[in-house]
């Protein structure tokens, strides 16, 4: 759901930053390729040390260009599969970048094993979510389902966790045990994703299936019709 509205409005509000970029002769391949060093950066650099609040704001800036760079090819006329490709693929790393700066964390300052390993549950998770999908697309099935944490949700729910959590530093009491608690909800919430996701394949295969059948007739053959 926020992945629909958030990503409407930032696409209204971005357009003519966007349009500059084209105006100044930037590809659309070069924003996506800075945006994930400057998502990595920040969240391998600032969250391993803590620095929540820091690492957040440079996330946040860069993580835009996610909107920017689709933006740029649909003004241009650019759209093109590798585009698509290099965006997908590069938003899997960036999201890995996040989990990892924060697993990193918590195995070595932050003294937690626990929040350790749900950081990095939390990053496969979200690997495995966004591949059922795309491997369900890929063998003809619709996948009709979003689910209930999606990729927009993990991470408004960790970033701004994150940055919250990081105000901490600046005498904010007790705040930081709000990351905590949202890394456990991005973590249940695309474990239930993820079955949601599985369910709604299994069916759609087996709906798949029956009508090849049908349409094969008896003895596997396919039936021609009057």
């Amino acid at each position: 759901m926020l992945n629909k509205y958030a990503r409407a409005f930032f696409t209204r509000v971005l357009t003519p930053f966007a349009a500059l970029l084209l105006r100044l002769g930037v590809s659309p391949d070069a924003v996506t390729l800075v945006g994930t060093a400057g998502v990595m950066a920040g969240a391998l650099v600032f969250f391993p040390q803590g620095e929540f609040f820091w690492g957040t704001v440079v996330i946040t800036l860069f993580v835009f260009s996610d909107l920017v760079d689709g933006n740029m090819a649909r003004q241009s006329g650019r759209s093109s599969r590798w585009g698509a490709f290099l965006d997908s693929t590069l938003d899997r790393v960036a999201d890995a970048a996040i989990f990892g700066g924060l697993a990193l964390w918590y195995a070595g300052r932050g003294d937690s094993l626990t929040l350790c390993a749900v950081a990095l549950f939390c990053l496969a998770s979200g690997q495995v979510v966004s591949y059922t999908k795309a491997r369900g697309e890929s063998i003809g099935l619709p996948v009709a389902v979003n689910g209930l944490v999606e990729r927009a949700e993990r991470l408004v729910i960790s970033l701004v966790a994150a940055g919250l959590a990081g105000l901490h530093g600046f005498g904010v009491p007790y705040i930081e045990h709000l990351l905590p608690v949202a890394l456990w909800i991005v973590a249940v919430g695309s474990l239930v994703t993820l079955g949601q996701r599985v369910v709604t394949v299994r069916r759609e295969a087996a709906e798949a299936d029956a009508v090849t059948a049908a349409e094969a007739g008896p003895g596997g053959q396919r039936s021609e019709g009057p």
